[in-house]
């Protein structure tokens, strides 16, 4: 089972998130603050793919990314983001790829398999 771990401010778009993934049938770990310990969580469930909620000038997002990167160089991490530019600077920020928010489950799970490694 491919697992999930997504970063939301909001507690509304955290527990629609949340539901949608698991339906989809995902091990989902979800958490609304980027915390000193994300680093440790990611340890611990070892995801397949991170995303992370880009908020404005997304500062506290690329930090968490570039960290997350200097751990794991290969695990996708994505911008989850309503920012009208993201598609302009998600991967200068060190981002894989990126989620609109509004976001279309459809095409949010076409993402994320898209940068979910293939079984062997």
């Amino acid at each position: 089972m491919e697992t999930i771990i997504f970063q939301e401010t909001d507690p509304d778009i955290l527990e629609v998130l949340y539901a949608a993934l698991e339906l989809e049938g995902y091990q989902v770990y979800a958490v609304q603050d980027c915390e000193p310990d994300f680093i440790e969580i990611i340890d611990k469930a070892r995801p397949h793919v991170v995303m992370l909620d880009y908020r404005l000038s997304g500062e506290v997002c690329k930090a968490f990314c570039l960290a997350i990167k200097k751990h794991y160089p290969h695990l996708p991490v994505l911008a989850l983001s309503c920012n009208s530019n993201i598609n302009e600077c998600y991967h200068r920020d060190g981002f894989d790829g990126y989620v609109e928010k509004p976001f279309d489950l459809d095409q949010l799970y076409r993402i994320l398999r898209a940068h979910i490694p293939k079984p062997a």
